[in-house]
């Protein structure tokens, strides 16, 4: 239950950052794909990402996982709570940025364009960046070994199959183009060299 204010400050940001997402989720429902390249196996990813991200929730509202609870100080609870708010302005960002662009899976629209723009001209994966930060910030701020860690342990193989598949398409997509924003741009965080 709520006996937390980690608990419930997690579960409120946890709402927000679930609006933002589903906003944009129902608007690129609005468009046709004409590449899906989604694979059985990315299917079970998504699948696995959601439980990871559901379970925090379960945490929150009931108290059965409580047996996994562990003590850390409070200033990284709240310190969690700030990089939380920093995943949902990211994830804010990169969806309006990328507009009608995004997809949810690995797949392009017709006429799609690459986006180097807004948080795109630092950073080439920044949603995957919030929910990497997401994950850190759930795990500061639950304070218990299964709710803690039930999506970083899901996000990390998730990042690493999703990257290397839209990194490829993206290559045979824009060719030369994409090559020269990938050589300047960082994957997660901005090059400064």
């Amino acid at each position: 239950m709520f006996n937390t204010i980690f608990k419930i400050v997690y579960f409120v940001e946890f709402v927000i950052i679930s609006v933002i997402r589903k906003y944009y989720t129902n608007k690129q429902h609005k468009e046709k794909i004409d590449i899906d390249k989604k694979t059985g196996f990315e299917i079970f990813l998504l699948i696995i990402n959601g439980i990871g991200m559901i379970i925090p929730v379960f945490y929150v509202l009931t108290s059965r996982l409580d047996f996994a609870n562990y003590y850390l100080p409070d200033w990284i609870g709240w310190l969690g709570a700030v990089l939380f708010i920093d995943a949902m302005w990211i994830l804010y960002k990169s969806h309006a940025d990328l507009g009608r662009h995004w997809i949810a899976i690995v797949g392009m629209r017709e006429n799609h364009k690459l986006v180097t723009t807004g948080i795109y001209k630092y950073i080439r994966h920044p949603m995957y960046a919030a929910h990497i930060i997401w994950a850190i910030a759930q795990v500061m701020m639950l304070h218990n070994w299964i709710a803690g860690y039930s999506f970083i342990v899901v996000i990390i193989p998730f990042y690493i199959y999703r990257v290397k598949k839209e990194e490829e398409m993206l290559s045979e997509t824009f060719g030369e183009e994409y090559e020269i924003y990938r050589n300047k741009t960082g994957a997660l965080f901005p090059k400064f060299l």
